[in-house]
């Protein structure tokens, strides 16, 4: 049997996730990020890869073709930002499982590792987040789904609400990123420079 801060228990137990794909995307002429190809292969594609092993998946975005199956579903009202996609997809997950990661769908370098990471990190926390080599957080993280329920406002308080308000509660160890997996996709140089 294992204590509830077991690094090992919390490392290998299930996590659903939420992939994060329903933003405006202003500076890549509107285009939906999830469609958009890396090396021959969707964003979301990539994302999927990095939570291959999650128990359920649900994307907060539009409808994209996928070899695995994902529950979509969309934010109401539409573009409410991270925060009210994040608890949009944790209302519309089935499944509810001790922890819970979300990543955005624009950041192709994250990988399974990461995710392994992240939630090994979270033992003893409320979770665990990415941080880039500038210490700056990234939308990579993994959190226990009961205490983000505790700090999560009514439906009226998601929309625009800033994550970092939403996360501020929460004790969140940070992660150093490796290699390029802190790196997102913003802007159609940002998709040259990965290599798209």
């Amino acid at each position: 049997m294992t204590e509830p801060g077991d690094a090992r228990a919390d490392h290998d137990g299930p996590y659903c996730a939420v992939v994060l794909a329903g933003g405006v995307a202003a500076r890549l002429d509107g285009v939906d990020k999830a469609s958009v190809e890396l090396d021959g292969r969707t964003l979301l594609a990539w994302t999927l890869d990095a939570v291959v092993d999650a128990a359920e998946v649900v994307v907060v975005g539009d409808p994209v073709p996928t070899e695995r199956p994902v529950t979509f579903t969309r934010e109401d009202p539409r573009h409410g930002g991270p925060a009210a996609a994040l608890l949009t997809g944790c209302d519309a997950l089935l499944r509810r499982t001790p922890w819970l990661a979300a990543v955005a769908v624009d950041m192709p370098r994250l990988t399974f590792d990461t995710l392994r990471r992240l939630r090994s990190a979270a033992a003893g926390h409320d979770g665990a987040v990415l941080v880039d080599p500038g210490g700056r957080r990234q939308l990579a993280l993994v959190v226990a789904t009961a205490r983000l329920q505790e700090v999560r406002p009514d439906h009226e308080g998601q929309h625009h609400l800033a994550l970092h308000r939403l996360l501020a509660p929460l004790d969140l160890a940070e992660v150093a990123a490796r290699g390029e997996e802190h790196r997102d996709v913003d802007t159609w140089a940002d998709l040259r420079d990965l290599g798209g």
